[in-house]
């Protein structure tokens, strides 16, 4: 179906929050986001024939992906030129040092974004799945970069693909609470650090998905006083009123597949292990209206009403099944897809990747209604309302 855009002057705007009934707070506004990789690019093809898979069922895994290319970085090579072995202390090295070289370069190009710079962050918050840090990241990338140690922090860890919006939300509430104030999120996953290799379809699938990447956004709400962004159009250079503003999440929880998507400790391996259902897509499309249209309800919107659909890249058939339940089009999913295409499943970062792609084409117009959507371990669907 061809969705369309309420105008901004067709219905009321959201009611404010007016604290101890003194000022008005306005919603937190996305003003700057960047990404990174690192790594090299590889394609499925070439990843089979670098580990020398001629299995026909794991080929035809990674071959049917819709995944062109991933970012990864591979294990190092033996003696004889096989790619050795990385145990789990290994990997969470490995994670650390990954996690920290696209954690800042995403956060830069961020601030970059915004016209902003490091000095002007006053709270980060940091997620990772595939790698434990204690300290977490938030701290090892104030020190390595610089950013100002008053500044406050919070990491969220090992939620999966969701915890992008799951960390958005609580970001967002801080940003609104603390106007004209900066707020960065950091989503960041070395997927090349969390890998099981034991020639089992159960891994064939996790290994065949996920690539490495970090995606950053900065948030601020204007203060009571500002005069808020122009209307009839959005500026061309960066600013507080080129991004959009966070209206609301809604949150589903689909207890009876909370094992669809899990981390196991393997005893033969010694090493976690990331299990992906064959159900999943089905479990998550089956539940996707219920939780968009709970969302749009609290605005007194439609499906219709949404101009543009950011929804995690979780795999071909993850896309597919929530196009059809929620009755999009290819178009309307086009990043989407094409982040899964060029960089694989980014896990919590993914949709962000699909937010930059947006925000590049030039396409949105003041007053478009977004909704943001990722799903991941619990089973959990994650939603963000958005208007520009």
């Amino acid at each position: 179906m061809t969705t369309t855009s309420t105008p901004p002057d067709a219905r009321p705007a959201p009611a404010a929050v007016e604290p101890h009934g003194k000022h008005t707070l306005t919603p937190a506004r996305i003003i700057g986001a960047g990404t990174a990789v690192t790594g090299n690019a590889y394609g499925q093809r070439e990843l089979l024939d670098l580990f020398g898979i001629t299995d026909p069922r794991t080929r035809s895994v990674f071959l049917n992906s819709a995944i062109e290319r991933r970012f990864l970085t591979l294990p190092p090579r033996d003696d004889t030129g096989a790619f050795g072995t990385e145990p789990q202390g290994q990997l969470l090295a490995k994670h650390k040092r990954l996690a920290l070289d696209m954690g800042a370069r995403a956060v830069r190009r961020c601030l970059d974004d915004a016209g902003l710079a490091l000095a002007d962050i006053d709270h980060l918050c940091c997620v990772t799945t595939t790698g434990l840090l204690t300290p977490g990241v938030s701290a090892h990338l104030m020190r390595e970069t610089g950013i100002r140690a008053g500044t406050s922090r919070m990491d969220v860890v090992g939620m999966g693909c969701n915890a992008g919006l799951n960390a958005l939300n609580a970001v967002a509430a801080w940003a609104t609470a603390h106007p004209g104030r900066v707020a960065v999120l950091l989503c960041v996953e070395a997927c090349s650090a969390a890998y099981v290799m034991d020639g089992s379809m159960r891994t064939s699938v996790v290994n065949s998905l996920f690539g490495d990447g970090a995606a950053a956004i900065a948030l601020s709400a204007d203060p009571p006083d500002a005069a808020g962004p122009p209307s009839g159009g959005l500026p061309a250079g960066p600013g507080a009123s080129a991004g959009p503003r966070l209206l609301g999440f809604a949150s589903h929880l689909i207890d009876s597949a909370i094992d669809a998507m899990r981390y196991d400790w393997d005893d033969d391996q010694h090493k976690f292990s990331f299990y992906l259902d064959p159900d999943i897509p089905y479990v998550v499309g089956a539940n996707a209206e219920q939780v968009v249209d709970r969302l749009l309800a609290g605005e007194g919107l439609r499906r219709t009403d949404i101009g543009h659909w950011l929804v995690h890249s979780g795999g071909k058939k993850v896309i597919d099944a929530v196009r059809v339940n929620l009755g999009l089009t290819r178009h309307d999913l086009r990043h989407t897809s094409g982040v899964l295409r060029d960089y694989g499943n980014l896990s919590s970062g993914s949709f962000l990747f699909s937010y930059e792609r947006l925000v590049r084409e030039r396409v949105v117009r003041a007053g478009d209604f977004g909704v943001l959507m990722t799903m991941g371990p619990g089973s959990t669907i994650e939603t963000a309302l958005v208007q520009w």
